[in-house]
């Protein structure tokens, strides 16, 4: 099996995980968040959802300008019910399977870079910025996860049993 065979196996169990998840937001909650300091569940689950366009990005562009200097950036969608998230995601996971098959694994090798206000922040080959871009999104997971028991709904089951769900697949 090769890397990419790798990342596409990742991307499809990653995905389904994602899709657990979203399939429990419920509505209206966009804005709710357990503390000031923290990010609104809302902006939490888009991540969550288009969280594969990065994989994307990273194997069809040479770079990508989180803060660019010129003001216009990427919008992720912002879905409002739990079959939009999902629809969001499908499609997200699409294009990222669709970068992965298409890629090879020289392209893997070579590097690309993340901006910030046109600053290079991250100058890494392909294949770390894709296996970074996997945790965060696992990340990202969790923190909804712990959102989603704080709001007093369901938890799933991802890399096992939740209080909730008792699935270990």
């Amino acid at each position: 099996m090769n890397i990419i065979d790798l990342f596409i196996s990742e991307l499809e169990r990653e995905a389904r995980r994602s899709r657990r998840a979203l399939e429990l937001v419920p509505d209206n909650r966009r804005t709710w968040k357990p503390h000031e300091r923290s990010m609104e569940f809302g902006y939490l689950a888009d991540m969550e959802a288009t969280n594969p366009t990065m994989m994307a990005m990273i194997l069809r562009q040479d770079q990508l300008d989180i803060a660019p200097p010129d003001g216009q950036r990427w919008e992720r969608p912002h879905p409002a019910t739990s079959a939009e998230y999902v629809a969001a995601l499908e499609k997200a996971a699409a294009e990222a399977r669709n970068a992965l098959q298409e890629t090879t694994e020289e392209h893997l090798q070579t590097h690309w870079k993340l901006l910030a206000g046109g600053r290079v922040v991250s100058d890494t080959p392909r294949h770390e910025m894709l296996r970074d871009t996997i945790n965060h999104w696992a990340h990202h997971r969790g923190q909804m996860t712990v959102y989603l028991r704080l709001m007093g709904c369901t938890v799933p089951a991802l890399y096992g049993p939740s209080a909730d769900d008792n699935r270990f697949d």
